[in-house]
């Protein structure tokens, strides 16, 4: 899968295109919506980020653009969140719509959806592993048979450690990931929603099974 981010702030790219990448996605960047225009007449794209606010082009105008010649998924990110700013992205030919500051988890969570939607991608919507399994698009974990209640910030957590079994995650990297790099809390805060992980998926939360801890390191998913 090709992915194309457009975006003035290059640290937001360079933020973007990481975890892109670290998913399996091949990233290409641009920083005004005039290259976005012409990398994406030239390259053939799966999927197009591109932000609202930029020089040489806007992204509502490099948006039309684009639909003139193709169909390519959009995720449209902007700074502002009323809805009329909305509407108009979609007006424009956008297929999502993210606002900033966003959750790298949530962005990757639309890239998938939008991918499987427009029938580009085989990637199950469901991950499983023994008696636990995840819908990624209703957000809901279920052992047993059973529908088990998460909040936002364990299922986020539990998704990410089971799309990447075996990967080893200290708890700075799960604070930046799920909690956002803004976030004040400290680093407890990861080792509280873990236990409470494990006391709501694992049989024996004393003995885990899968979200299992590597001594002095971090935590990870054993499938």
């Amino acid at each position: 899968m090709k992915i194309l981010v457009v975006d003035d702030e290059r640290t937001l790219v360079k933020g973007i295109k990481f975890n892109l990448e670290n998913e399996g996605y091949a990233v290409d960047s641009a920083y005004d919506g005039a290259a976005a225009v012409e990398l994406a007449r030239n390259v053939g794209y799966d999927l197009i980020i591109l932000d609202v606010m930029m020089p040489e082009l806007d992204g509502r105008e490099a948006c039309m653009r684009i639909r003139e010649f193709s169909n390519v998924p959009i995720i449209m990110l902007t700074a502002k969140s009323e809805d009329s700013d909305k509407l108009m992205g979609f007006e424009c030919g956008a297929d999502d719509y993210l606002t900033k500051p966003f959750n790298l988890l949530e962005l990757k969570a639309r890239v998938r959806a939008l991918l499987r939607r427009a029938g580009r991608s085989q990637e199950s919507a469901v991950l499983t592993a023994g008696k636990l399994s995840l819908n990624t698009e209703e957000r809901v974990a279920v052992r047993d048979g059973r529908t088990i209640d998460l909040t936002a910030k364990e299922y986020d957590l539990i998704e990410l450690l089971m799309r990447n079994p075996r990967r080893v995650y200290s708890r700075e990297n799960l604070m930046n990931i799920v909690w956002g790099y803004s976030y004040t809390g400290d680093y407890r805060t990861v080792d509280v929603h873990i236990r409470r992980l494990r006391e709501k998926l694992e049989e024996n939360p004393a003995t885990p099974e899968h979200i299992m801890t590597k001594w002095g390191v971090g935590y990870y998913f054993k499938a």
